[in-house]
């Protein structure tokens, strides 16, 4: 019989040395892809006698599990699961995990980064230092006390951010369908539909899954919405927010400014140049989930997370069991 193997299909971290241990140890093989990030093909070829897969934005559907038909198992390293179409792996028996709330705290730090970055105008950097120094570059420089915060998902991470924003906002308003009433209650914050939130907010932060009903949520129309004109941080997935009409409104005086570590590609191509680059823009390279700590409890989740579903347990983090 062939050897078990796992395979690492998307790399970007410094080490595997927990991965490779862990399945060396328990009797697998252990590889890792070493062509293109975007050659699907190789990247088939290269699996189709994995029994386990770990990944990151790899397309996972029909196609690519009839070319690995010996999968059993697949872990993606991080929350967000869009490129996993979950009717194909039910169709085909393989379970999928995630990994769930290892970087909460990390997130919600870097958008209170964001926020802050946003209302204090240091998206102006450098630019005015010298020519205008001792002035403030933009006039309105906002402070929180009197201010309402909007949370678009008060999931793992959306709760976190509101947990640490009680303190600094007058109000605190969130949005999201699936979460209990008494979730809302213990957090602090005031249940309300989109709408309102959009409405009364100075600041609007997204936390929200990426679904069929999450995107292009921000778009023109919900743009238009809004009565004042906010900050809009964006920490969750790049295509819940339209960028051609974001870029639209910037250009158009709808937001204060605006602070982004998702994209709706990524990395973004040069036709996102204008808006990355926009006087009122924060933009970072979706680094928002890193820490010195959330990467180890990463890539040690993941990996126990893919040895557990291939022993034929099912993880906390199992989305399919």
């Amino acid at each position: 019989m062939a050897d078990k193997k796992i395979v690492v299909l998307d790399t970007g971290y410094d080490s595997f040395a927990y991965e490779a241990k862990l399945f060396s140890d328990a009797g697998y093989k252990f590889e890792i892809f070493p062509g293109a990030r975007h050659d699907r093909s190789d990247k088939m070829r290269f699996a189709a006698d994995a029994e386990g897969i770990m990944i990151r934005w790899t397309e996972i559907d029909d196609e690519f599990l009839k070319a690995t038909p010996r999968l059993k198992a697949i872990v993606r390293y991080g929350v967000g699961y869009d490129n996993i179409q979950l009717e194909s792996v039910n169709r085909f028996h393989v379970k999928v995990s995630i990994v769930q709330g290892y970087a909460n705290d990390a997130v919600s730090d870097h958008a209170i980064a964001l926020i802050y970055g946003c209302a204090r105008a240091l998206f102006q950097g450098r630019s005015t230092l010298l020519t205008n120094f001792g002035a403030a570059p933009i006039h309105e420089i906002l402070e929180f006390h009197d201010k309402t915060i909007g949370i678009i998902g008060l999931g793992r991470i959306g709760g976190t951010l509101c947990r640490k924003v009680k303190a600094l906002f007058q109000k605190v308003l969130a949005v999201d369908p699936y979460i209990s009433d008494e979730r809302f209650i213990s957090l602090g914050a005031d249940k309300t539909d989109l709408t309102y939130l959009l409405q009364n907010c100075d600041v609007i932060s997204i936390h929200c899954n990426l679904t069929e009903e999450t995107r292009n949520l921000i778009n023109h129309d919900t743009i238009a919405l809004m009565k004042k004109t906010p900050i809009l941080i964006n920490t969750a997935r790049g295509p819940v927010i339209n960028e051609d009409d974001l870029y639209a409104a910037l250009n158009a005086g709808k937001f204060h400014s605006v602070g982004l570590d998702v994209f709706q590609d990524e990395p973004p191509g040069p036709n996102r140049s204008a808006l990355i680059n926009h006087p009122q823009v924060i933009a970072t390279g979706h680094y928002a989930w890193y820490s010195t700590r959330s990467m180890v409890e990463l890539q040690k989740r993941a990996a126990d997370n893919l040895l557990s579903m291939l022993k034929g347990k099912l993880p906390e983090d199992c989305l399919n069991p």
